[in-house]
């Protein structure tokens, strides 16, 4: 492993126990057992680090929703598998490293030299293009607003301030909220797999 990759990966395990204010150049060169010079060498500051851990994490989705894609039996079958699996990922990072993202993000939205990328929707576009193909969603949808829609409820399922998880279960927001809306652009075929797939959903 390349030591820029290695301290890509050490940042983020430390980022997501920790939370990112938490973290400094002096403990993340320690839990690696390198020199702090050695992280500048790679990264010019602390917000140059975390983009290459965001980048990194983005790529290993993206790779692991293509598989998925791959795997499912039906457009369906991926959509839940992945649901599932963003919640998850949700799950093991602390509430701290959750906080300063958000934070992160609204900083890079008000900075005038950085211009925030937009997510990389194309990947989950194809599930929704497949699922029409498959005569599981209506031809009428638009696949690309379908699946950004989707992807903010999936966000909105793991926001606590929106949801506190004292007062709503993960279960019982996406099944008022992302289960309903594939129920609402499903086919009569789709909504039967959709059916199938709300008496496992183990969230």
């Amino acid at each position: 492993m390349e030591i820029r990759d290695k301290i890509i990966e050490g940042a983020a395990e430390m980022f997501r126990k920790y939370g990112i204010k938490a973290v400094t150049m002096d403990s993340l060169a320690a839990h690696l057992g390198v020199s702090k010079r050695t992280i500048y060498e790679n990264f010019s500051d602390k917000d140059d680090l975390l983009k290459g851990v965001l980048t990194s994490m983005a790529a290993r989705q993206k790779e692991l929703g293509e598989r998925i894609l791959g795997e499912s039996e039906n457009a369906i079958n991926a959509i839940f598998r992945l649901i599932e699996l963003n919640v998850e990922h949700f799950f093991t990072m602390s509430p701290a490293f959750t906080e300063d993202i958000k934070r992160f993000h609204q900083e890079m939205m008000l900075r005038k030299d950085t211009k925030c990328e937009l997510p990389d929707y194309r990947n989950n576009k194809m599930v929704i293009e497949r699922g029409i193909k498959e005569k599981l969603f209506r031809k009428d949808i638009n696949g690309d607003i379908v699946n950004r829609t989707i992807y903010l409820m999936v966000l909105s399922v793991m926001n606590t301030d929106l949801f506190p998880l004292e007062s709503f279960s993960r279960r019982e927001v996406v099944m008022n909220s992302i289960v309903n809306y594939l129920k609402g652009i499903a086919t009569p075929e789709g909504l039967e797999i959709i059916k199938k797939h709300e008496k496992t959903i183990l969230i």
